[in-house]
């Protein structure tokens, strides 16, 4: 039997096409992305990463793919020293706008992110946008990014590991037990996980939501 060849990987401008075509996808459709999620709501995911951060608040949080603003506007609500990071820049001037906060406009697939800084990330519906092979890479630099026993929240669309294209955005859809492999061999060990929004059957949760924490060095 003749051995299979391993998928080929992306090239670097097909990586590129991804990220600009799902980037201009939410661009062109900024407006209309937040009339329809400014009112979700998400407190059980803020409440997920804050319980788990050591030490005395107010925490330093990087709101990774922060959108127009919504959660990254809760966090500075509740006293916290939040700053955004969102790749579509029509999100970035509306967070910038709704929630007063600092915001950097950084492609996910080319993040420049200061060491050791923040003692939480919270990565809500952001992550399944980044191409399995770059995943390993894109969470080790998050991974970087925070205090040693730092926290990451992550809430994802969960499937059964395909990815692709889906109406106009590059997603990765990747069930538990992918998940874990990908975050613990970036060295981040599991605290929660849980399947939103609560109260349904799993059929009718497409969220997987998941607490993890980085180890001390």
């Amino acid at each position: 039997m003749k051995a299979q060849r391993p998928p080929i990987g992306k090239t670097p401008q097909e990586l590129e096409n991804i990220a600009d075509g799902t980037l201009e996808h939410y661009n062109q459709r900024a407006e209309d992305f937040w009339e329809g999620t400014r009112e979700h709501d998400v407190s059980q995911n803020i409440e997920a990463l804050l319980q788990y951060i050591e030490g005395d608040p107010p925490f330093t949080i990087l709101d990774f793919g922060c959108g127009p603003g919504r959660d990254l506007k809760a966090f500075a609500d509740l006293g916290h020293r939040a700053t955004g990071l969102e790749g579509a820049a029509r999100f970035a001037v509306m967070a910038r706008a709704h929630s007063g906060c600092e915001v950097w406009q950084q492609d996910f697939l080319k993040l420049a992110l200061p060491a050791g800084h923040f003692d939480g990330v919270f990565a809500n519906a952001a992550l399944f946008h980044v191409p399995g092979q770059e995943l390993p890479r894109v969470l080790l630099e998050l991974h970087a990014t925070l205090k040693p026993r730092g926290v990451m929240f992550t809430s994802n669309p969960h499937g059964h590991n395909e990815e692709g294209w889906n109406r106009g955005r590059y997603g990765a859809y990747h069930d538990l037990e992918t998940w874990r492999r990908y975050m613990s061999a970036a060295g981040f060990v599991e605290l929660a996980h849980y399947y939103r929004p609560a109260g349904l059957p799993r059929e009718q949760q497409p969220w997987l939501a998941s607490v993890w924490r980085r180890l001390a060095a």
